[in-house]
Order: structure tokens, then C-alpha cells, then sequence
């Protein structure tokens, strides 16, 4: 882990979170960068928690790290709509 923790240090790279309180009051956290990289939480702060971990153990991968290399976003923004 310490060559993971040392990637996501250096890059210091924003990955893009999506997150859903669940019909259960779970939090659901999704990093929509991996394939499969999803967790859960009872609280917001569990959740997150959670998610780096699974971060942490999906970019050990040699293709996630290099995913995680090139991932260079300029803007990123989450929108709604209601229909």
C-alpha cells in the first residue's frame, strides 16, 4: 500500500465521487473512474472512509495506475434532472 498511498500523494489527483443515501440510510459511494469501485457507509464520513480504502486496494492494478497517471480533468461537475 505504501506505493499506492505515495501515487495518490504525489499526483495529489481529484477523483470523482458520486454519492447516494440509500432507502436503507446508507450512504452509497461510487468512484466512477474504476470499474467495480464502490462501497458503503452508515455515515457520510464511513462511506468516504470506505472509499478510499477500495480506491487504495483497485489502483494497485496496472491499469488503473495507469488510468490514474493520465486522468488529468480540467473541469468536473455533477448535474441533475428531474423527469
Amino acid at each position: 500500500m505504501a506505493n499506492t498511498t505515495k501515487l495518490i500523494s504525489q499526483h495529489k489527483t481529484q477523483l470523482p465521487l458520486y454519492v447516494e443515501k440509500d432507502e436503507d440510510g446508507y450512504y452509497v459511494v461510487e468512484c466512477p473512474l474504476f470499474e467495480g469501485c464502490y462501497t458503503q457507509g452508515k455515515t457520510l464520513d464511513e462511506a468516504l472512509k470506505n472509499i478510499r480504502e477500495v480506491i487504495e486496494l483497485v489502483i494497485e492494478e496496472k491499469d488503473n495506475k495507469k488510468l490514474l497517471r493520465s486522468y488529468h480533468p480540467q473541469e468536473f461537475s455533477l448535474h441533475t434532472i428531474a423527469v
